[in-house]
C-alpha cells in the first residue's frame, strides 16, 4: 500500500478536540493529513509532514471528513413531482403520498431500484457523502422489502429495514396482520441483508405499542433499533426509542421537556433532517433547544421521493444554520461526527489515526463558507478509504 500527504490546508477539520485548537472541531490550520492504504496514519502542522510515496497539494482550501448521511430512503422508483408542485402551490392533494410510490417500487425491476440507488449515491458523492445509510420500506410486501434491502446491502454497510413504513395497503383494513407480518416472516426474510430495524411511530402510521413490537422483534433478530419519532405531532417516538437503546430518534420536531430530557439522559441521538421541513413548509426542529440541553445531535438529509428529494448535506447545513439556529461550526460536526455516532461508528466522521482516510476538499479556505455560500458547489475533491474517488 502507498502512502500519501495532502499538504498545504487552510484548515483541516479532525473532530477531535484533543487536537488543533481544542473546539469539538478540533481544527488544525496550515495543516497536512497523511494516508497509508485507506486509513489516515498521521496529521499535523504542515511544515512537519512525513515523507510520502506521493504528495497533494490542497491549495490552501479547507479539508473535512466526509459526510455521513445516517438517514435516506433511496430504494424506490416513480416520482412525485405533481404532489409537490401542489404543495407548493398551495392546493390540495391527495395522489397517496407513500402509497403512490410503493405502487411504483413493487412494478419497477431490480435492474431499475439498482439503477436508481447507484444513481443517487454518486450524486451524494460527488457532494462529499462518504458514509450512507439507506431504507427499504416502498415495497412492503415480503419479496419487495427483501429485494429492497438485498439491493442496497450491495451498495452500503448501512442498512436499515423499514417494513413499518405505512401498514401496507394490502393490510389497510387489518393493521395487526401487517404487524404481525412485519413481525414475522418479512423480519425473517429481511435480517439477513441489514443491521438496522426503523418504524415509523406516527399517528396515520405505527402507534407506540405497535412499534415497540416491532422494534423489540427486530433487536432480538440482531437489528439495531432508530425510529422515525416525533415528526409530524407530540407521540411517544422519542421515549420509544431511549427506552431500546435506539442509536437515533429521527426528525424530532414536537417534542416536551420530557422527551429532551430522556434524549440528554440517554445514548441516542437526535438526528435531524432539515430538507423534510424545508420540502414541506413545516415546522422547523428546535436544534438550539437540544444543544443547550446536551443532547447528541446529528444533521441528514432524508432523500427520499416524497417530502425531502434532495442528496446535498451542503444544502441541509446551511438550512440548519439559517433556519435551526446551529452555528456553522455545529452544523458541521452533527453533519459529520455526528452522523457516525447515529450509526455508532468510530472510524468514520473524523481525520484522526486510526480513522477512514474518507475526506472532502472544499474549494473555500474554510468550512463556514458551506453556510456563508448556500447553494454554491464548494466540495472539490471527495476522497473515500484513502483514494480520490470525485
Amino acid at each position: 500500500m502507498s502512502s500519501t500527504v495532502i499538504t498545504n490546508i487552510a484548515a483541516l477539520v479532525t473532530n477531535d478536540p484533543s487536537l488543533g485548537d481544542a473546539s469539538p472541531l478540533g481544527l488544525i490550520r496550515d495543516a497536512a493529513l497523511v494516508i497509508d492504504g485507506d486509513r489516515v496514519s498521521w496529521i499535523g502542522e504542515s511544515s512537519k509532514a512525513p515523507a510520502t510515496d506521493n504528495r497533494v497539494d490542497a491549495g490552501g482550501r479547507a479539508v473535512i471528513p466526509g459526510f455521513v448521511d445516517s438517514h435516506s430512503h433511496l430504494i424506490f422508483a416513480g416520482d412525485r413531482t405533481e404532489e409537490f408542485n401542489a404543495r407548493m402551490s398551495g392546493r390540495g392533494y391527495s395522489a397517496g403520498g407513500i402509497r403512490t410510490t410503493v405502487a411504483a417500487t413493487r412494478a419497477a425491476t431490480d435492474a431499475e431500484l439498482e439503477a436508481n440507488l447507484v444513481r443517487y449515491l454518486t450524486e451524494a458523492l460527488r457532494q462529499g457523502t462518504t458514509t450512507l445509510e439507506t431504507k427499504s420500506g416502498y415495497g412492503l410486501t415480503v419479496h419487495d422489502e427483501e429485494r429492497a434491502l438485498r439491493i442496497a446491502a450491495a451498495h452500503t454497510d448501512e442498512v436499515t429495514y423499514l417494513g413499518a413504513h405505512i401498514v401496507s395497503p394490502d393490510h389497510a383494513d387489518d393493521p395487526a396482520a401487517y404487524v404481525a407480518l412485519v413481525t414475522g416472516e418479512m423480519l425473517d426474510a429481511c435480517a439477513p441483508h441489514a443491521r438496522w430495524i426503523d418504524v415509523f411511530c406516527e399517528k396515520g402510521a405505527f402507534d407506540g405499542d405497535q412499534a415497540r413490537a416491532i422494534l423489540t422483534a427486530g433487536k432480538a433478530k440482531g437489528l439495531h433499533p432508530r425510529v422515525h419519532a416525533n415528526q409530524l405531532s407530540y407521540g411517544p417516538g422519542v421515549q420509544l426509542a431511549v427506552e431500546l437503546g435506539a442509536a437515533s430518534a429521527d426528525h424530532c420536531t414536537h417534542l416536551t421537556d420530557a422527551d429532551v430530557d430522556a434524549l440528554a439522559n440517554g445514548d441516542t441521538v437526535a438526528t435531524l433532517l432539515p430538507g423534510a421541513e424545508f420540502s414541506t413548509r413545516a415546522e422547523w426542529p428546535d436544534a438550539r433547544r437540544l444543544l443547550d440541553a446536551g443532547v447528541t445531535v446529528a444533521l441528514s438529509t432524508d432523500c427520499n421521493p416524497g417530502s425531502s428529494f434532495t442528496s446535498s448535506v451542503p444544502f441541509c447545513i446551511a438550512l440548519a444554520v439559517r433556519d435551526m439556529r446551529m452555528t456553522p461550526d455545529e452544523a458541521l460536526w452533527s453533519a459529520t461526527a455526528g452522523g457516525a455516532r447515529a450509526l455508532r461508528r468510530t472510524d468514520v466522521g473524523r481525520l484522526t489515526p486510526g480513522a477512514y482516510a474518507d475526506l472532502a476538499i472544499l474549494d473555500a479556505p474554510s468550512h463556514v463558507h458551506l453556510a456563508y455560500r448556500p447553494g454554491v458547489p464548494l466540495v472539490a475533491e471527495v476522497w473515500r478509504r484513502g483514494r480520490r474517488v470525485a
